[in-house]
C-alpha cells in the first residue's frame, strides 16, 4: 500500500533548487569537453575570403610556443594546456576561467595551400591563415564581344 504524504511547497521548492544547483555545478565543472580526451573545446571563429579561411581563437595565459597547431592533409588540430595557479592557497568564491588542457580538430574541405599557412599570436589571440590553393580560387572569365 502507499503512503500519503502531505504536500509541502518549500519542501518540493528546495528540492527543485538543488537539482538545478546539481545540474548548473555539472555544466560549469566538467566544462565543454571533446568526446573521450577530457580536453575542452576550444571556442573559435572562422570566416572565409576569396584567397583563404582564417580562423581565429582566443588563447590567453599561454605563450606560442606551448600550442601544437598541425595541419594533415584536410584535417586541422589545435592543442594545448592553460596551467591553473595555486587553487588550493586561496579561498575562490568564484572560479569560471577554463583551465586544463584544449583541443580544436576540425576538417577543412576545401584544398589548402600548405606551404602557406601562417599562424599568427598577438595578445592570446591565435589567428590561422589557410591560403586557398590556386586550383579552387575563384577566377574572373572575360567575355569577349563578337
Amino acid at each position: 500500500m502507499k503512503s500519503v504524504s502531505r504536500f509541502d511547497p518549500v519542501r518540493d521548492m528546495i528540492t527543485m533548487r538543488q537539482a538545478v544547483d546539481r545540474m548548473l555545478d555539472e555544466a560549469f565543472t566538467r566544462g565543454s569537453e571533446t568526446r573521450g580526451t577530457g580536453a575542452w573545446l576550444l571556442p573559435m571563429d572562422a570566416y572565409i575570403t576569396d584567397d583563404a579561411i582564417v580562423i581565429r581563437t582566443d588563447v590567453p595565459g599561454i605563450t606560442p610556443a606551448e600550442l601544437d597547431i598541425t595541419l594533415e592533409g584536410n584535417t586541422l588540430a589545435i592543442r594545448g594546456e592553460i596551467q591553473r595557479e595555486n587553487v588550493e592557497q586561496r579561498k575562490y568564491v568564484l572560479l569560471e576561467r577554463p583551465t586544463g588542457r584544449f583541443e580544436r580538430t576540425l576538417t577543412i574541405n576545401t584544398p589548402i595551400n600548405h606551404d602557406q599557412v601562417e599562424a599568427v599570436f598577438d595578445n592570446g589571440v591565435l589567428t590561422l591563415t589557410l591560403p586557398k590553393a590556386e586550383a579552387i580560387k575563384p577566377r574572373q572569365i572575360a567575355v569577349k564581344h563578337k
